[in-house]
């Protein structure tokens, strides 16, 4: 990855939730969470629900203005708001792209929302619709694949009818797989419709023998965070790259965070290990390398890097426009986005505590 010793392509982030940016100091849930299922139900399906265009637009905003902050110049993105659905990949693509930053995104369809769901039932009109978000999408030319929440809450025909439309548009589909307990069995109803350009999410529980094709994507601080365990993710055959499910996109950060839980796991294993997760990310969005970025630190390798915080970018050049300069943003108002964000915060906070 290296061009100098300061100097690297930009950094990609293969795993986001850019709909999740604002979600710093929203209001408490009801109860503790004590599971997976609980984490879900009571904080990010109740954020999911809440959004509008407007703060789907500033929280893609305030998402790309601090990935630039670090170094990352893509994003892969995996976006959910069952009561904004149609139109919702545009604003995060025009937000993205109106502060230089490149992104692949996708509607993650669902019947979760469906009081009687099972998966044997017929697709709900929530699924028909974020199907049709995804397609009309890639129609007008947008950069993404098809996106799917994931195995357990879909019905069989989501699952077929969301694998046909991306062989259809020429894309891979971005799903969550067995990233905990409620989806310990069910993604192997995805396993007669993976294929190589598949971007396969967590991973916790899959087996080493899943025989599910696609890219795995490890998210070790999110995994920790929810206490869904970890990956293990050196046992897969598969390519194995690194995101962050949604917090943030500072992936040197996440770099030493998946590092450090590696060598908790094996204290033999190398920070290059995880380093090579970063060059995998490469390959998912190989126009990072039309990208520069020089940092504050010589010696960007993965031994120096595993032990050394607080590095940040100097200069930041996207596709040959530069965007940051000296450490200074040179066209982007950042005062503005982290203002306008918290008014759009605000506006989702009290959405949430209409909700049931």
């Amino acid at each position: 990855m290296d061009l100098n010793a300061n100097q690297t392509f930009g950094l990609v982030c293969a795993h986001h939730h850019l709909y999740s940016s604002l979600a710093r100091g929203m209001p408490s849930p009801d109860k503790i969470p004590k599971s997976f299922g609980d984490i879900l139900n009571l904080v990010w399906w109740k954020l999911d629900r809440a959004l509008d265009l407007e703060t789907i637009e500033w929280s893609a905003k305030l998402g790309a203005l601090e990935a630039l902050e670090r170094g990352t110049t893509c994003i892969i993105d995996h976006h959910e708001s069952p009561n904004a659905i149609e139109g919702s990949l545009s604003i995060i693509q025009n937000a993205c792209h109106e502060l230089g930053v490149r992104v692949n995104t996708c509607y993650g369809i669902t019947d979760r929302n469906s009081n009687d769901f099972s998966t044997n039932m017929a697709m709900t009109e929530e699924a028909r619709r974020g199907l049709e978000e995804n397609r009309r999408f890639l129609q007008e030319g947008g950069e993404g694949m098809v996106g799917i929440h994931a195995a357990f809450t879909c019905t069989d025909e989501t699952l077929n009818t969301a694998a046909q439309l991306a062989v259809d548009m020429d894309v891979g589909v971005h799903v969550h797989v067995a990233e905990g307990d409620l989806d310990a069995i069910s993604w192997k109803r995805l396993q007669q419709h993976a294929a190589d350009d598949w971007i396969l999410v967590h991973g916790v529980l899959l087996p080493d023998n899943h025989q599910l094709r696609g890219t795995i994507v490890h998210n070790p601080r999110s995994n920790m965070n929810n206490g869904v365990g970890y990956a293990k993710p050196t046992r897969f055959e598969n390519l194995v790259g690194l995101g962050t499910d949604g917090i943030g996109a500072d992936m040197l950060e996440e770099f030493r965070i998946g590092y450090a839980r590696l060598r908790e796991f094996n204290v033999e294993e190398s920070p290059e290990t995880v380093w090579n997760m970063l060059d995998v990310n490469t390959s998912l969005f190989p126009e990072c390398r039309k990208d520069k970025v020089t940092w504050s630190y010589e010696e960007m390798d993965p031994w120096h890097l595993a032990f050394t915080s607080g590095i940040r970018p100097v200069d930041i050049e996207i596709d040959g426009k530069p965007i940051m300069k000296s450490g200074e943003f040179l066209d982007i108002d950042s005062a503005e986005i982290r203002a306008k964000a918290g008014e759009a915060a605000d506006k989702l906070f009290n959405k949430m505590k209409e909700l049931v």
